[in-house]
């Protein structure tokens, strides 16, 4: 026999088997549990004996029921099927086969209870809402949220949406089959009414409005009644009721509305500043008397919206008029201050080349500005509109230009100071001819004294001539529009 390591057999011949040393009971094992015996060899984990016992089967145990196997479904195999197929091939999930057993033969095409693509019919309508940022929850009662009631505002809209003493929406309200007698209005048509380019924004904004998207049947009613066309059945048509519209909007949503009068909320209204009377949409058109208002001028397919018209992709773009000047520059709510400011800033520029061009000024070194002397620069100016009657400029400029005279005069004596009665807030100097007291008066001589009165009595009238800069300078009160733009 060749020498080398033994074999592990051999080995395991050549080791005595160990006894294995009897357990001893105690109060927490099982009572009943046999020891071990003494003459069982142990069994090592490296056995490659190929049959091996364990001790749960030398235990004696209990009489039991035979095991119950119980079978799982195979699900049906996928590919083509054999040509000799075995007899448990058509075996088919319980969900597939029927109580007899048979299995059922399956259909083609899309099974009958849905499938891919859009649902049919509008979809669940939630019960609450979240009504700002901050997560609030409001409950959705009649198609609306469910908002504290003002009694100002009451008293002009019913519960259905009918408008009271005279007024009317400045778009189209109609019913829906189905929901009884409230008025409801698409919600892209108060979208461009109020400024929002799409639906989209509307409600992102305004989170006060519940969007409702119609079934199927109500869309069918609302393209046989012509409020919307027959290409629109296969689109998601939102609609919002027209009470909820005008709590949020108020005067902005009425056809000739004013502000504070025609707002649900006055109380708010009045606290955001609003002019009680003054116009709440300064662009909207108003119709000759006794003509309708076009309340189609907000409906898409009659040109409202260009976005179905012009290609351009529909994303909130930057609207206004272009600034006059080498560049064209929108004008935004988010910049027309800054380009206000440019255009003043160029104006004072342009004057001050023109006092360049006239006269040397004076270097001042502390400053680095040029000073001009304060009776060569004028103070103030008065513009008019010329009447029609009174000017003989064309009638076609007149349609495009605004004919103003602009009247510059100067004092009867230099140092009379800004005219006009706020003239003091203007100039921090002493304004003209100082005040004197009735003892200073008292002592001066009668020539000089009758000198300095002919003098106050020039100066007052000079400066009478004048009114406020805000009205000399036709500086009227700005008026912005629901874009944030002045109009």
């Amino acid at each position: 026999m060749a020498r080398g390591r033994p074999s592990r057999a051999a080995a395991r011949r050549s080791t005595p088997a160990r006894t294995a040393t009897p357990q001893q009971d105690t109060d927490e094992e099982m009572g009943d549990a046999p020891a071990s015996r003494a003459d069982s060899p142990a069994q090592e984990e490296e056995a490659d004996t190929p049959a091996q016992e364990s001790e749960e089967e030398k235990l004696p145990s209990e009489r039991s029921s035979p095991p119950v196997v119980q079978p799982f479904p195979r699900k049906k195999r996928l590919g083509r099927p054999p040509k000799n197929r075995p007899p448990d091939w058509n075996v088919i999930e319980g969900d597939n086969a029927s109580e007899g057993g048979t299995p059922i033969k399956r259909k083609r095409g899309r099974p009958a209870g849905g499938g891919r693509g859009r649902p049919r019919g509008g979809p669940s309508q939630p019960t609450r809402v979240a009504i700002d940022k901050e997560g609030t929850m409001a409950d959705v009662v009649n198609d609306e949220v469910d908002l504290p009631e003002d009694p100002e505002g009451e008293e002009k809209v019913d519960k259905l949406g009918n408008l009271k003493g005279g007024r009317d929406y400045r778009v189209r309200v109609f019913t829906i089959s189905g929901r009884g007698d409230r008025l409801y209005m698409l919600s892209t048509e108060p979208a461009r009414c109020c400024g929002f380019r799409d639906s989209y924004l509307f409600f992102t904004k305004h989170m006060k409005l519940h969007k409702i998207i119609i079934d199927d049947t109500e869309k069918r009613d609302l393209i046989d009644r012509d409020i919307i066309p027959h290409s629109y059945k296969g689109r998601a048509i939102g609609v919002v009721t027209a009470r909820s519209v005008f709590r949020e909007f108020g005067a902005r949503i009425i056809i000739g509305g004013k502000k504070v009068i025609d707002d649900y909320y006055e109380t708010a209204a009045k606290e955001r500043g609003d002019v009680e009377g003054e116009l709440a949409d300064p662009n909207d058109k108003l119709p000759p008397p006794g003509e309708p208002y076009n309340k189609n001028q907000y409906v898409a397919w009659h040109g409202a919206s260009s976005v179905y018209h012009t290609g351009v992709p529909s994303v909130p773009m930057a609207a206004g008029k272009p600034v006059p000047g080498r560049k064209r520059i929108n004008i935004t709510s988010a910049n027309w201050q800054f380009e206000h400011a440019s255009a003043a800033s160029r104006f004072n520029s342009s004057l001050s080349a023109l006092r360049k061009a006239n006269m040397q000024g004076i270097y001042d070194p502390h400053t680095n500005l040029m000073c001009y002397p304060k009776i060569t620069q004028p103070s103030h100016a008065r513009w008019e509109e010329v009447p029609p009657s009174e000017s003989d400029v064309p009638e076609t400029v007149r349609r495009k230009y605004l004919v103003v005279d602009t009247y510059i005069q100067a004092p009867p004596f230099s140092g009379l100071g800004v005219p006009g009665p706020d003239g003091d807030f203007y100039d921090i100097g002493p304004n003209g001819l100082p005040d004197v007291d009735d003892e200073d008066l008292a002592r001066m001589s009668e020539e000089t004294r009758g000198a300095f009165v002919r003098a106050k009595q020039a100066e007052s009238d000079w400066k009478n001539q004048w009114q406020s800069e805000a009205q000399d300078g036709a500086r009227a009160k700005i008026k912005i529009g629901f874009t944030g733009v002045p109009v």
